[in-house]
């Protein structure tokens, strides 16, 4: 079985070029919604700061099409606005209409008459939004599957969120997980070679960390895409290495016997009943100047490479995902693969506590009490509740020993989470108001949207055990089991910031839909990404007044 999937994200580049001048066959033009008649603006005016909207062809309550649509259609021998009208467009985000072209097309895509221009996409771009670009990368690569190259006018004059936007959206949305297939996957599925951003000054910064960040969420999606019959802790902590190696970082593995040694009760507990045994990953990066006054920022990832519920035994249905409950772990690993290349000024630990949650002879029981890293004795209720005693030695290793300014963990925590929530938002939890929106401001920027829960005192009381300093899972029915996991998660933290990201709703998808593919997501690579970007700044106290 391959270490490594065979298929290879979109590359992006910028060409000042006209797009006509940049050896791509395959065009795509943005389209901005119906022009209104009493003004002769379309939309959003075209768009933010009028960039592509004004110019270009329209009929006379039309879409209208953005940059470089008089020389395509000139040389083309188009009638974009009678096109669109025919289709009935009418540039919504990530409405695509595909417009083949023939003879007119022959030798039109490159100076020296070389190059044909096949086919032209029209791509709606909505109201603008850094979010409707979004969408429209998404549907050009989605419409573009199979092409060699492609040229776009669609982020022409847009501002930098907006062009990250477009390309994440592009790069992401043709996902895919090869390798493991008997034979190659056909060329017509896979995804976009080269993705050429034509007509505009030099954006070859904005296009760069935008294509970091998109790489690392392919990067997380490998991880946790792939199977769990090759996917072990071992496996994980090897890819671990390897990306330490290829991006710099220092990486430590624990094995079982350290963990043992070391007194990591809750991995060890969840990792007894299989013959694959828990790791505990540390991933470091210090930027350049590093010094005792930097932010560390310290990321704590659910690594269960495969959750059959352990003793407390999943129903069937309920397990075939569970290929996915290592989402944590993967979108620290992602996160911390692109760091380094986004010049991120603080530093950053991420640790994944790896095992795989197996009904085996010598599986935790219910009713077992285990000792967490801290020393908290625990009150094991249901062996399926296992991610939160994971979490817990790594918090609390996290919180003894590595100094933190900051703690964030992710994880496919709680069914609570998707059912208050849905697939849309991932739950989040913090202890300080500036950490809450610092993360939201992040999630709102890069798509990946949070919505804040609270930290309820009055449910602590759910949690009490009779036999042991706390019960893993509710012994009080209060409901909100989302929360009750994040309650019991705080008290490992103790006095240092922390945020919590339940992404159980969001981490996995039951359908394509814009940049994301059905299956896992990597939800918060690029929310952890961006908010790291941003620069962290934890105040004295930061840890704030539990909400």
């Amino acid at each position: 079985m391959p270490a490594e999937s065979t298929i290879r994200p979109t590359e992006v580049v910028a060409d000042a070029r006209p797009v006509l001048d940049v050896e791509a066959g395959t065009l795509a033009l943005p389209v901005w919604p119906e022009t209104d008649p009493e003004s002769g603006e379309s939309g959003e005016a075209g768009g933010p700061g009028g960039q592509n909207g004004p110019g270009g062809p329209a009929g006379p309550a039309g879409p209208r099409v953005g940059t470089g649509a008089d020389e395509v259609a000139s040389a083309l021998g188009l009638d974009l606005p009678l096109i669109l009208d025919r289709e009935n467009a009418k540039g919504e985000p990530g409405e695509i209409v595909s417009v083949p072209v023939y003879a007119a097309g022959r030798g039109a895509a490159s100076v020296d008459g070389e190059v044909d221009v096949t086919r032209v996409l029209l791509v709606g771009v909505g109201d603008g939004t850094a979010a409707s670009f979004r969408r429209a990368g998404a549907a050009v690569a989605r419409a573009a599957k199979g092409v060699e190259r492609l040229g776009s006018t669609v982020t022409a004059g847009a501002d930098d969120a907006r062009v990250r936007a477009f390309v994440e959206g592009a790069v992401l949305a043709t996902y895919a997980l090869g390798g493991f297939r008997g034979s190659e996957a056909p060329a017509r599925t896979l995804p976009l070679g080269t993705l050429v951003l034509a007509g505009d000054e030099d954006r070859s910064t904005v296009v760069r960390l935008a294509s970091a960040v998109a790489e690392a969420t392919w990067t997380a999606r490998d991880l946790v895409h792939t199977p769990s019959n090759v996917k072990d802790p071992a496996w994980l902590a090897e890819r671990a290495r390897q990306l330490g190696s290829a991006h710099g970082l220092d990486v430590r593995v624990r094995d079982e016997k350290a963990l043992e040694a070391e007194g990591f009760g809750g991995i060890l507990a969840v990792g007894m009943g299989s013959a694959r045994p828990p790791r505990l990953i540390a991933m470091r990066y210090e930027p350049e100047g590093a010094g005792a006054t930097t932010p560390h920022v310290v990321l704590v990832g659910k690594g269960i490479t495969y959750d059959t519920g352990g003793l407390s035994l999943k129903p069937r249905e309920a397990m075939v995902p569970m290929k996915t409950d290592m989402s944590g772990g993967a979108v620290v690993m992602g996160v911390l693969s692109a760091v380094r290349e986004l010049g991120v000024d603080v530093r950053v630990t991420g640790l994944v506590a790896a095992a795989e949650n197996m009904p085996g002879a010598s599986a935790q029981r219910p009713s077992d009490v285990i000792r967490q890293y801290d020393g908290t004795t625990v009150e094991v209720l249901n062996t399926d509740a296992e991610g939160r005693l994971v979490l817990a030695d790594a918090i609390g290793y996290a919180v003894a020993e590595l100094e933190p300014s900051v703690v964030v963990d992710v994880a496919t925590l709680t069914g609570a989470a998707t059912q208050g929530l849905g697939r849309t938002h991932a739950a989040m939890y913090a202890t300080g108001d500036d950490l809450a929106a610092a993360l939201t401001r992040a999630g709102d920027a890069s798509g990946e949207r949070m919505w804040r829960l609270p930290l309820v005192d009055d449910y602590r009381s759910a949690l009490e055990s009779s036999v042991a300093d706390v019960a893993h899972i509710e012994t009080t029915k209060v409901g909100g089991g989302s929360i009750t996991a994040a309650l019991f998660l705080q008290r490992f933290v103790r006095d240092v910031a922390w945020a919590h990201l339940d992404i159980a709703g969001v981490g996995r998808a039951d359908a394509d839909r814009a940049e994301v593919v059905k299956g896992g997501t990597a939800f918060g690579v690029r929310a952890l990404l961006y908010w790291l970007e941003e620069g962290v700044s934890v105040a004295p106290g930061g840890a704030g007044r539990p909400r």
